[in-house]
């Protein structure tokens, strides 16, 4: 599944944002504070509610008044759309939205939504439509195809209203419908990747794949060497390809039964434990774990991945998000680096802005003067570093 369109209301510095059209890599770019980070927390966010609950999600974040847009006084709204892409054809649109207010200081969903339309214009179906935690459910999903078929509902009623109706029957194999969203939230990847936690050892256990935090990146290291030794074998190659001197990488048992990550330099005879290599060498076999996963994240959302790396890696490290987007996943990409915008396409790059104090995402595609320079072959890092980003639509 891709998202296709994502509209957010009242969350944070997003009083209200809409992309459309979202291609399969997109990069996001903007001044410090402009609401990078707040984008992909979305996703985290919704991750964090169907995980647990939305008064969970929103303590998490300092409450809601904490999260509601700063000056207002309603509710937070995300909506997203998305549909199933193959070599063949598109399923059908899905949308999914979520309003959640404040009842008796309490927070509460107001509004919860899953629904399918049938083609461009056709009528929808809505799977799950909930509020304060009573409404229906389809229980004739397998009829939906048929243009002539009926909805058959069913009523339900989910122990809490700030539960989602999409953790409560998303757990049912005959709802189909939320199983399958629910599926894809769970498996939404967003990074908060720190190399302090990525170096040490690790216990003995199993691990198939990578945390956001990157702290079990020994014990994924070895479920691949031992589980999916051809990818990891790739893993390696790539890895001396973009880290020159890299021979090797093993995890090994340590005496007191901790799992080591152990990297070997072809210029020496000895191994190097991970915590003595460089911060760009443990970023990089981190990265290509995540993205050689053989049961690959439907969505990455990546900050900064630059950090850290020698700029001679950006061109490798692109190419692994564009490989791994070509092989159905959907990436998201904050960066600060012009030398990294240089390898992506003008229709990829979203520019964030603050406007008193509101943040407005742009495509940059959408700058007249932006496409006209770049059918001129510049290249969108210089664009970015002469200032030409900044405010595209005044």
């Amino acid at each position: 599944m891709k998202i296709e369109a994502l509209r957010v209301k009242n969350f944070k510095a997003f009083k209200e944002i809409k992309l459309t059209n979202l291609p399969a890599i997109s990069v996001f770019i903007g001044a410090n504070g402009t609401g990078k980070t707040t984008l992909f927390d979305v996703f985290g966010f919704l991750r964090d509610a169907l995980q647990d609950n939305v008064r969970v999600a929103l303590q998490k974040r300092g409450g809601f008044k904490e999260v509601v847009t700063r000056g207002e006084n309603g509710a937070i709204e995300i909506e997203i759309k998305f549909r199933d892409h193959d070599e063949h054809s598109r399923g059908p649109l899905v949308t999914y939205a979520l309003v959640i207010a404040l009842d008796k200081n309490q927070p509460v969903i107001e509004r919860e939504i899953l629904k399918y339309r049938r083609g461009e214009r056709g009528k929808s179906w809505h799977f799950l439509d909930f509020k304060l935690g009573k409404g229906i459910a389809i229980t004739n999903e397998s009829s939906y195809a048929d243009k002539e078929s009926k909805e058959e509902r069913e009523e339900q009623t989910v122990d809490s209203p700030d539960i989602l109706a999409l953790k409560g029957l998303g757990q049912f194999q005959r709802f189909k419908a939320a199983n399958s969203f629910r599926k894809l939230i769970e498996s939404w990847h967003v990074s908060d990747f720190h190399i302090g936690d990525a170096r040490p050892s690790q216990e003995t256990g199993y691990a198939e794949h990578l945390s956001t935090r990157g702290e079990n990146m020994a014990l994924v290291a070895q479920f691949m060497y031992e589980h999916h030794r051809s990818v990891f074998n790739d893993i390696l190659i790539k890895m001396a390809q973009r880290v020159p001197g890299v021979a090797n990488v093993e995890a090994t048992d340590t005496e007191d039964g901790r799992i080591l990550l152990r990297f070997q330099d072809g210029s020496f005879k000895d191994p190097f434990i991970a915590r003595y290599v460089s911060d760009g060498t443990i970023k990089m076999f981190a990265y290509l774990l995540l993205l050689h996963d053989p049961n690959p994240h439907p969505l990455l959302c990546v900050e900064e991945p630059e950090n850290q790396l020698y700029p001679s890696l950006f061109c490798g490290l692109v190419e692994e998000f564009r490989d791994y987007a070509d092989k159905g996943g959907q990436v998201m990409i904050s960066t600060h680096s012009p030398d990294v915008l240089n390898y992506i396409n003008l229709n990829e790059i979203f520019c964030l802005s603050k406007k008193n104090g509101i943040t407005v995402i742009e495509r940059a595609s959408d700058n007249p003067l932006l496409a006209a320079l770049i059918r001129e072959n510049d290249l969108p890092g210089a664009l970015w570093k002469q200032g030409l980003f900044m405010g595209l639509n005044p």
